[in-house]
């Protein structure tokens, strides 16, 4: 059955509740100033990030995680596996990345199908047998296919960009005299400095965690094996709880794309994951196998 939990939906308000909050903070600044010029200022710097984000996403991600390109003589076998996905999809072939990290994961970029990217780092080649890695590729395919890229990069921009102007209007704010109806005033600077960009966040991670979602069913079908990405999916939990992607900033910036949690967490770590829960990823593709 497609699509039960209508992630798609969910996206769309998602997305409309992070540009929403952004026009919030900025109706905030726009009232404290009486210019509404910041409204429009903010709106274009929104719209440049967008787009300087999603034009440069695959080479800001690969660059990231120091990838380098899988030459076919090296890996026959993962050319082989894309290739075959590809066609099964009726899609361009993307170019194939490897990562040198032991922290076994994946992640696709670009900013569409003829110019995408698939990277799997060799911590990845070595943990997954032929199957179950064939069934990851195939989640990463259907996160080109999708167009997820475009989604998560307006996500991270946006995100980035309301945090930004949160903190501004902190400073500002808290400058604004108190009796000044036209301020502010603390109270609201107070608010969009530390509210706006947790709720922000959790948008972003919202987003994230329905395309992964997505991402599992499409890519089980593609690749006709839902029980493999499962017996993947659990070796990419151990995998990466035991050798954990250290958490520098290029790297979180890349995490959101991984098919698996990078960064080892528990309690409100886990909370604020850019992933849904595995166990939950798990049972959704064993109730497609008819378990």
């Amino acid at each position: 059955m497609r699509d039960k939990h209508f992630n798609g939906v969910k996206t769309a308000l998602l997305l409309g509740g992070m540009w929403g909050l952004l026009l919030l903070i900025g109706g905030f600044i726009a009232r404290s100033t009486q210019n509404m010029m910041w409204i429009y200022i903010f709106a274009a710097v929104g719209v440049l990030s967008t787009a300087w984000s999603y034009w440069n996403s695959a080479t800001i991600a690969l660059r990231s995680m120091n990838a380098r390109p899988a030459s076919e003589h090296e890996y026959p076998h993962l050319h082989a596996m894309i290739k075959e996905l590809a066609a099964e999809a009726g899609q361009p072939v993307p170019s194939i990345w490897i990562a040198p990290t032991l922290t076994p994961n994946a992640f696709a970029t670009g900013r569409n199908p003829r110019h995408a990217a698939v990277c799997c780092t060799e911590g990845i080649m070595r943990i997954l047998g032929e199957r179950e890695l064939r069934a990851v590729l195939g989640h990463e395919l259907m996160h080109v296919y999708n167009r997820d890229i475009l989604t998560s990069s307006i996500a991270a921009a946006m995100a980035g960009i309301v945090t930004s102007v949160a903190q501004f209007l902190f400073f500002f704010g808290g400058n604004t005299r108190r009796d000044d109806n036209s301020g502010v005033g603390a109270v609201g600077a107070i608010f969009a400095a530390f509210l706006a960009p947790i709720a922000a966040s959790l948008i972003q991670f919202s987003i994230s965690r329905t395309r992964e979602f997505d991402a599992d069913e499409d890519g089980a079908r593609l690749a006709r094996d839902p029980l493999a990405l499962a017996s993947a999916l659990r070796k990419l939990e151990s995998g990466t709880d035991a050798v954990p992607l250290p958490a520098t900033p290029a790297h979180q910036n890349v995490a959101a794309m991984m098919i698996a949690n990078p960064f080892r967490g528990s309690g409100l770590n886990r909370l604020f994951s850019t992933h849904p829960p595995m166990d939950e990823r798990i049972a959704r593709l064993e109730k497609m196998a008819g378990y």
